[in-house]
């Protein structure tokens, strides 16, 4: 608990007085007629509060002598949680969640707008939740229709995700931990698809030994829809239909990681069906392979969010002109942009409470500096097209190889080291029996 209450105030330090931050929970999503989809909180809400249920309010008033923090949430029926499960209640949020008050989401509209009244500037997030952005935006009307009366008005309102993103950002100790352990499910969960790979066996025969793993240590949902893409469907960059059978003498990509306590994992690799790389996959798998090793040394304090990206352009141009399917100086390669067509995706983004996490990457026109306590992902890949254009050994080829990075203060921290990416390694794991 007092992990979100310095969250909380720590925002509201960047706020400053005559500021009110209002934040809504997710709400569920219908799957189908009367069958919602898992629901999961937004990242925003669960950062500040810890909270995991639906329908619910935060409001933040720095400063405010009746109490700073203000939570709105379902109030406990008992007869609806015989079926849906235990709630908190607003009874009870105030000792379990550390807010100053708490009260029924249904006392919303006779609550929030004395609330707003004599704020100068609202913090929130139009755009991302309609229905209450349209409440909202009566209440403030209906207060400015009043000023004749003396009632003050919000008068300006500023996107949350200024402030908020940039905290997220830098990841405290417990965040770190909760990392470290998503990533360790992760590895275990790469390792059995590897020893359960074997020709014949469809994708999504893998995903489900992926799954498994991460539902037995704890990890009820991946943090993303898997990917597993044998042959020509790992040149699919976000592949998730995962139908396919796996041939040997192909490869196949794996991007899968699982989520704990809202917190992601983020690894791919890649690996041949058969359990043995034939000499075109192993010349292109090292290539990557360097690459990414490099990329993470770049990984430093100081250094520039894309200077790993940077790195493994290099690397990667450096081998494709060695085995012919560029040609040219690297240089003027790079400088082109002609490694594009091999090379579609950056090297990196930020990972945190999503697999995508949020933060600047980019202050004005500069690159933003790597800071210890930020995690990012480094996943170059090189992936040729399955056209005629490009000579059969590499023709429909898609490799990457991915790793969760927390930049520490003298250096770098790689999370998902326990799972093997060297040619020799894969294949003696594959060859391993299933445990």
């Amino acid at each position: 608990m007092s992990e979100y209450v310095k969250r909380r105030l720590t925002l509201m330090e960047h706020m400053g007085e005559g500021s009110i931050a209002v934040i809504p929970s997710a709400r569920e999503t219908l799957r189908n007629r009367d069958t919602e989809y898992p629901f999961r909180q937004n990242s925003d809400f669960y950062y500040l509060t810890g909270f995991v249920e639906a329908n619910a309010l935060l409001v933040l008033i720095p400063g405010r002598k009746m109490g700073e923090s203000i939570l709105f949430c379902e109030e406990r029926l008992l007869d609806l949680e015989q079926w849906t499960g235990e709630r908190m209640g607003p009874e009870r949020a105030a000792q379990m969640l550390g807010v100053d008050d708490a009260f029924p989401i249904g006392d919303l509209a006779d609550i929030l707008p004395g609330l707003l009244e004599g704020q100068a500037r609202i913090h929130t997030t139009l755009g991302e939740h309609p229905d209450f952005d349209k409440d909202l935006l009566a209440w403030i009307k209906d207060l400015q229709a009043r000023s004749a009366r003396g009632i003050i008005a919000p008068g300006e309102i500023v996107a949350l995700s200024h402030l908020l993103h940039d905290l997220r950002l830098y990841k405290s100790t417990l965040e770190i931990q909760i990392m470290r352990k998503a990533a360790a499910i992760t590895c275990t969960a790469h390792a059995r698809a590897m020893r359960a790979c074997k020709p014949g066996l469809t994708e999504g025969a893998l995903e489900a030994e992926l799954i498994y793993e991460f539902m037995k240590k704890g990890a009820r949902f991946p943090a993303y829809p898997c990917i597993v893409g044998g042959g020509a469907n790992a040149c699919v960059m976000h592949y998730t239909r995962n139908s396919d059978t796996l041939n040997s003498g192909d490869l196949v990509l794996i991007d899968a990681g699982c989520e704990l306590e809202h917190y992601a994992s983020d690894v791919t690799r890649t690996f041949p069906v058969n359990g043995r790389f034939s000499p075109a996959q192993k010349q292109l798998y090292n290539i990557v392979l360097r690459a990414q090793l490099a990329a993470i040394e770049a990984v430093q304090p100081g250094n520039s969010f894309n200077k790993p990206h940077v790195v493994a352009i290099r690397i990667m141009v450096e081998g494709l002109v060695k085995i012919g399917l560029l040609k040219g100086e690297v240089d003027a390669l790079i400088d082109s942009e002609a490694y594009k067509v091999f090379c579609v995706h950056k090297t990196s983004h930020w990972m945190g409470l999503d697999v995508h996490d949020v933060g600047d990457y980019r202050v004005g026109d500069v690159w933003r500096q790597l800071e210890a306590g930020m995690v990012l992902t480094v996943e170059p890949g090189l992936y040729i097209p399955d056209s005629e254009l490009y000579e059969l050994p590499w023709r429909g080829m898609g490799i990457r190889i991915e790793d969760d990075v927390l930049v520490t203060r003298d250096g770098h921290e790689v999370l998902t080291r326990d799972i093997v990416k060297s040619v020799p390694e894969i294949e003696q794991l594959m060859s391993e029996e299933q445990i």
